[in-house]
């Protein structure tokens, strides 16, 4: 595998410390060992790849999944645990101009769809995951944010998704448990947040449940096709199938397949978790509120106060992925948060880790079969928002796998393939002009 990143940024280090993985044990799962066939390899076994699974499976496919790793070892079993709108990055006015209106609403429809569709994911199978916050709110670091949040709430959210979003001035948010220094809220009631290991591992014992077989330690080195499907070689032997899903977003390879390459861009995103904070605690900060938050930064902060009063808090913006750039980066997220929340700075974060989210070069995910590879099929670049999408997306895979007509919305801003990025295999090298652009306009 060619990757972007050292080797550092694919191994243990980075999220050694990651307290999702004291809430939930997984089972070790078996090495691929020798020759295989089946109807649906899928390379990745995280939300996409597992939702993928677990659909096709129920659908009488014969499945077969391959890990570098284990269940969730990549974004999917560390991010911040927010089932919320996103996806994608494009405002009205670029997906207007893409799509039109209507595709425009269709996509953003999508949107409320992922979220309902991991909600009802959890109910069917019966997975407990932590689940709280009502909704999500956005807070203002800046009072003309503030007033752009007015705008919003009086158009963009009814028209784009059918509901009204609920502001409250920054007199209030004391009172809502929300003492942090923001100049005001935004509160929309479509998401929730849960624990994200607890999640993967429920889908990846549903998928198996189901019929499907999950290898770990299974890193794919080749794909090759011939008139009968395709063959890929692994590290531990090799899998004959009819057709291919590759499903590893941020830890994907610029040559599985090669037509990858260049077209999608793995940042950084970190985490600390504080220990369980006391009543007084949350008291001297004025912070008691479970709701899932973040700011209007574009390189943003996204925190909550978890079921068991631990503050999850999480920046963006790292363009390194080494030993030291993650000290930095940990660092980094410990200083904002005592600027942002003063009262805890004697608090510990014993917990601290990093992971890669995924940005496509338009800005928006890509989820249908790869350009001149027939029967081979790929889901990627969900912009740090992948606890809803990428679930959704790797059902709606399983479905274009089977050359179904989409029951789920598809909307065409999905279908569009990937554009590369500048610079090919070097394009790491704009992302310190564009980080640089986006601290100064967070001024």
């Amino acid at each position: 595998m060619r990757r972007i990143y050292s080797a550092f940024a694919y191994g243990e280090e980075p999220r050694a410390h990651c307290w999702w993985d004291e809430t939930a044990s997984l089972p070790d799962r078996a090495p691929l060992s020798g020759s295989h066939a089946c109807d649906v390899a899928i390379i990745g076994a995280g939300f996409t790849g597992l939702s993928a699974a677990l659909h096709l499976a129920e659908a009488g496919v014969n499945v077969l999944v391959v890990d570098a790793r284990y269940v969730g070892f990549g974004a999917s079993g560390r991010n911040g645990g927010f089932c919320c709108l996103g996806g994608g990055m494009l405002g009205d006015a670029a997906l207007d101009a893409a799509v039109g209106r209507e595709g425009r609403l269709d996509w953003r429809q999508t949107e409320v769809a992922a979220v309902s569709f991991v909600e009802d994911l959890i109910a069917r199978l019966g997975l407990d995951v932590d689940r709280h916050s009502e909704g999500e709110t956005q807070l203002a670091h800046r009072p003309r944010d503030f007033d752009a949040m007015k705008g919003e709430r009086d158009g963009y959210y009814a028209e784009n998704y059918g509901f009204e979003a609920r502001l409250t001035p920054p007199s209030d948010l004391p009172v809502e448990g929300m003492n942090a220094g923001f100049h005001g809220a935004l509160t929309i009631p479509i998401g929730f947040c849960l624990n994200p290991r607890k999640y993967v591992a429920g889908l990846a014992a549903a998928a198996e449940h189901a019929g499907a077989t999950i290898c770990e330690s299974t890193s794919v080195t080749k794909i090759g096709r011939d008139a009968k499907g395709f063959t890929l070689e692994t590290t531990r032997g090799q899998i004959r199938a009819q057709k291919v899903v590759v499903a590893t977003n941020g830890y994907s390879s610029e040559d599985l397949p090669g037509w990858l390459a260049g077209r999608y861009m793995p940042t950084q995103s970190s985490i600390i978790v504080t220990r369980p904070l006391t009543q007084t605690e949350l008291g001297a900060q004025g912070w008691t509120s479970g709701q899932g938050c973040y700011d209007t930064r574009h390189l943003l902060h996204y925190f909550r106060l978890m079921p068991d009063n631990r503050m999850l808090f999480g920046v963006r913006g790292g363009l390194m992925a080494n030993r030291a750039s993650e000290a930095r980066a940990i660092a980094r997220a410990r200083a904002d948060f005592d600027a942002m929340f003063p009262a805890w700075r004697a608090v510990e974060t014993p917990h601290s880790w990093s992971g890669m989210v995924c940005i496509a070069r338009d800005r928006m995910p890509f989820v249908g079969e790869v350009p001149s590879e027939p029967g081979m099929f790929a889901s990627l670049c969900y912009h740090g928002n992948g606890v809803a999408m990428a679930s959704y997306s790797g059902a709606l895979i399983a479905e274009l796998v089977q050359e179904r007509t989409p029951t789920r919305r598809y909307p065409r801003i999905l279908r569009r393939p990937l554009q590369r990025f500048e610079l090919g295999r070097y394009r790491r090298a704009v992302m310190p002009f564009a980080y640089a652009g986006f601290a100064l306009a967070d001024r």
